[in-house]
């Protein structure tokens, strides 16, 4: 079926005016052509669309039919171009958002409303994962975007901060060191049983505590790669905990938190992750919105 674009505005011309003429002047053609182009596209069909006689010109029911299909294309036609050059811009286009399962609690909100409100016409997937899949999601091009900790390869990822916020002391309810009424410091959690952050899963979330307590080996009771874990296992007793401030959102009943003193305000930091180079234009117009807006 081999139709142009042509035969279908003068189809739907005819179909609108019932009149040769009135529709060859609307069309701004003489009337012999646009004959000859229903003629054409009636061949093509395979199929009557229109009868017409001296005295009239009336659809037939195939071409009723044809009618609404043919005003469909012409009007996906019309849009296609500025869609195309949308998609181009990255004004149109999807986003796909990888984060850590606290980053839900605390900048995924912010991110997708700032999202939403400067870039409405972009689609968002979300996707949770730990800092290190998300590194090789972004590089394998699985994600666009990532919610993760740094640090990060600088040779073939950009990352910008958006959030920075304070560690806290996640503790069993009733726990003695509530009692102190002050921010707690490394020497405070000496010796106490510790739930800590696996080495090589959290590297992250290690190296910023060891930097901070003196963790023996003697007193962690357990590691864990994911704070929500940690704080399920503060809330059955097994130790105490140093996890961010937005752990403290997850509403786990039996644990309370104490903020940690440490010589940087807010050390915590959540960053924007995505591969340099990428050829997503949508996701070129978000990382712009959230340098706008995150701006820290």
């Amino acid at each position: 079926m081999d139709f142009t674009l042509e035969q279908l505005r003068g189809f739907v011309a005819v179909a609108d005016e019932l009149h040769f003429g009135r529709a060859a002047a609307r069309l701004r053609m003489t009337q012999p052509p646009l004959s000859r182009q229903i003629q054409k596209l009636e061949r093509n069909v395979g199929a009557q669309l229109l009868e017409r006689d001296n005295r009239r010109v009336v659809l037939t029911a195939a071409g009723a039919v044809f009618l609404s299909e043919a005003r469909r294309l012409l009007a996906l036609a019309q849009a296609a171009p500025t869609l195309a050059r949308r998609v181009s811009s990255g004004s149109t286009g999807l986003v796909r958002i990888a984060f850590t399962a606290v980053a839900a609690y605390g900048a995924l909100g912010d991110v997708l409303a700032v999202l939403g409100r400067e870039l409405p016409d972009v689609d968002v997937d979300l996707y949770e994962m730990v800092t290190r899949d998300q590194v090789q999601a972004v590089l394998d091009e699985e994600i666009d975007l990532g919610l993760a900790r740094p640090p990060f390869d600088d040779e073939t990822l950009d990352s910008r901060p958006l959030q920075r916020e304070a560690l806290v002391v996640a503790l069993p309810t009733g726990h003695r060191l509530l009692a102190i009424g002050r921010a707690l410091d490394g020497a405070d959690l000496a010796g106490e049983p510790m739930i800590m952050y696996s080495a090589t899963k959290a590297r992250y979330f290690y190296d910023l505590v060891v930097g901070l307590i003196p963790v023996t080996h003697e007193n962690v009771v357990h590691s864990v790669s994911q704070i929500l874990t940690m704080v399920w296992l503060v809330a059955a007793g097994r130790g105490i905990g140093v996890v961010p401030a937005s752990a403290t959102r997850l509403g786990i009943a039996g644990v309370e938190y104490v903020p940690l003193h440490t010589p940087v305000r807010d050390p915590v930091e959540l960053n924007a992750l995505w591969l340099r180079g990428s050829r997503n234009p949508a996701l070129g117009q978000a990382v712009r919105v959230l340098e706008r807006s995150f701006p820290i």
